[in-house]
């Protein structure tokens, strides 16, 4: 079988990053002006804080007990994870969890929108992003 000189494009997989900012694209129809998708984004982080604080406020599944980081003087840069706390206690209730996850995939959908808007590909930031932090592992400081 002869091969075709023209590359043939696989359709974006389900879940793709590529998919995610096609449907995007095509269903950002009422807050297309960046100004609203910067707004909404904005908002959508606002919800998804919220939720956390509420998952330890009002549920109680998950617990904050926040406080100075101690750190061993004589440890390696590479063994500085294990001696970093979270603060977290708990883990989020079914309920929590469905929330937290709405809220941080509508989060998304904006965060995709903006990048949609600005003809910049989702994928490709992540993409880079993932090499950027593969190459300086934990000297990437975030």
């Amino acid at each position: 079988m002869a091969e075709n000189s023209m590359a043939i494009q696989k359709p974006a997989r389900a879940g793709s990053p590529h998919n995610f900012q096609e449907l995007v694209s095509e269903y950002l129809v009422r807050h297309r002006s960046v100004l609203d998708v910067m707004s909404k984004f904005q908002e959508a982080t606002a919800r998804v804080n919220r939720a956390l604080v509420k998952s330890v406020t009002a549920c109680g599944c998950l617990q904050v007990n926040a406080q100075r980081q101690t750190i061993p003087l004589d440890i390696s840069l590479h063994e500085l994870k294990k001696h970093m706390d979270t603060h977290l206690t708990g883990a989020p209730c079914e309920q929590c969890r469905e929330v937290l996850e709405a809220e941080l995939g509508n989060n998304l959908f904006y965060l995709v929108a903006l990048c949609d808007l600005l003809q910049l590909d989702f994928a490709e930031i992540m993409g880079k992003e993932e090499g950027v932090v593969s190459t300086l592992g934990i000297y990437h400081f975030s």
